[in-house]
């Protein structure tokens, strides 16, 4: 990290997971060397960013070492030594595992999540936990209990949430990669604001066990990396086969300019239709007019997470334990489920059914959706509402506005940070598939990256003179 004046700061880019992997394989770096530099990295963010709970360095540097041994022996596991980060509300076996509360302090597992196993089975290492939301339920990731992560692009402002911490451990170096939960958008929102990817896969596609539930109808385990790349390395872990072709040159892509009725800031709406004008030099880019499709997304969502919550909560602890461990955020919203009726979680449920059917039948007409993740820019700490045109609203609202609908639904999305200039925050491009079409998803993510990329530097001004066909934008 380069520090520059005040808050703002400007972040080294470092090797992703593939060349990583490439450097143990060829002998040209340690399995401790790189666990060892991760750790040190993640103390760094833990105290520049609070994007840390816990660093576990000894058991890290225990697996470095086993990992050594295995590239010494000429067997090592497809990740062999590949340092990540684990959100908090994820259970890591003998690592202390908050769910981001002060009821569960202490609290240390006995087994791993199940995507946490079947990565350390393939040779990763867990470097630490990052922060959350407590309990995952909220954007921000601010805590009273332990304190609030920062955006390491700038301190001022906050991270996202309620993967905040995965995203502000990757924009501040530690990790190439990391896991996250996504349950409105809550993997894609940080990786928005803190200018990193984020993935989250169909509904279902990996498993919940070992995950401490937010809405269990609507949770996703998901994925953070520096790049789109980094993503596919631990994704392909997880059985999710990227296509080798070029079929995505011809792939149609349904342009939403934004979700009603939250408009997207100026920033943002600039930042996007620059993209899009990029890549319509290369893909059919088609503009989508949806105005009712979304119609009551955002409602149903809400009372589903309420009424879903609230019954995890209350399984798991009495009012007494509640009342004094409880954030008075959380107990709020706990309180509030008081007034649920069964026709409500019903009514949200049937919005939710027609939702899929729309976008079932909308995504039979284009090959991808692509919006902007979120409609604003990171904002800063403490802010409580926004306004955007003529828009005002919480800022839970205004970022959740893009994102919960497809937790709704169920369908795959990633988020793509968009190239910035001139040191200013980034904005991000969300694409969206059909449910199954997680691999195809993260292919065509790469290719758009790619292309943005290549566009914005200085050596390759625009894609006209590029090798690759040329296809008519009709946005």
């Amino acid at each position: 990290m380069v520090k520059t004046p005040e808050h703002r700061t400007t972040l080294a880019r470092g090797p992703g997971l593939r060349d990583t992997l490439a450097a143990l394989r060829q002998g040209g770096t340690t399995a401790h060397a790189e666990i060892k530099q991760a750790l040190v990295r993640a103390e760094a963010c833990k105290s520049g960013f609070h994007a840390f709970s816990v660093i576990d360095w000894e058991r890290a540097l225990k697996a470095a070492a086993d990992s050594d041994r295995r590239y010494a022996a000429g067997q090592p596991r497809p990740l062999e030594g590949l340092p990540i980060a684990v959100k908090d509300l994820i259970d890591t076996r003998g690592i202390e595992t908050r769910y981001g509360s002060a009821a569960y302090l202490g609290h240390v597992p006995a087994a791993d999540a199940e995507v946490v196993q079947t990565l350390v089975e393939r040779g990763a290492i867990v470097v630490g936990k990052t922060t959350t939301h407590e309990f995952a339920w909220g954007v921000t990731t601010s805590s009273a209990a332990f304190g609030d992560t920062m955006n390491p692009l700038d301190t001022h402002r906050i991270p996202g949430g309620s993967s905040g911490g995965t995203a502000a451990a990757i924009a501040g170096g530690a990790v190439a990669a990391g896991l996250g939960t996504d349950t409105g958008g809550s993997v894609r929102i940080p990786a928005a604001l803190c200018g990193v990817a984020g993935f989250k896969p169909t509904l279902g596609a990996l498993p919940t066990r070992g995950i401490f539930p937010l809405a269990p109808t609507l949770d996703h385990p998901g994925i953070l990396g520096r790049g789109v790349d980094d993503i596919i390395v631990l994704a392909e872990a997880f059985g999710i086969a990227i296509p080798d072709s070029d079929a995505w040159l011809s792939a149609r892509l349904g342009v939403l300019a934004g979700i009603a009725p939250v408009p997207p800031e100026a920033a943002v709406a600039a930042a996007f239709d620059d993209a899009i004008a990029r890549l319509g030099n290369v893909l059919t880019c088609e503009a989508l007019h949806a105005d009712d499709l979304f119609d009551g997304a955002c409602e149903a969502f809400a009372g589903i997470v309420l009424a879903e919550a609230a019954m995890e909560h209350f399984r798991r602890n009495d009012a007494a334990r509640i009342a004094a461990c409880y954030s008075a955020e959380t107990q709020g919203r706990l309180a509030l489920a008081g007034d649920l009726v069964m026709r409500d979680y019903a009514k949200a449920q049937q919005i939710r059914h027609r939702l899929v059917r729309a976008l079932r039948a909308l995504l039979s007409t284009v090959d991808y959706l692509v919006l902007p993740t979120c409609p604003c820019l990171a904002p800063p700490h403490g802010t409580d509402s926004i306004a955007i045109g003529r828009w005002s609203g919480t800022v839970r609202q205004a970022l959740m506005g893009y994102t919960a609908p497809f937790n709704l639904a169920g369908f795959p999305a990633i988020s793509i940070p968009l190239p910035a200039r001139d040191g200013a925050l980034p904005a991000a491009m969300q694409v969206v598939a059909r449910p199954g079409d997680d691999g195809a998803l993260l292919k065509i993510a790469l290719e758009i990256e790619r292309l943005l990329q290549t566009s914005s530097s200085p050596d390759h001004p625009n894609l006209a003179g590029s090798a690759l066909p040329s296809r008519r934008s009709t946005t």
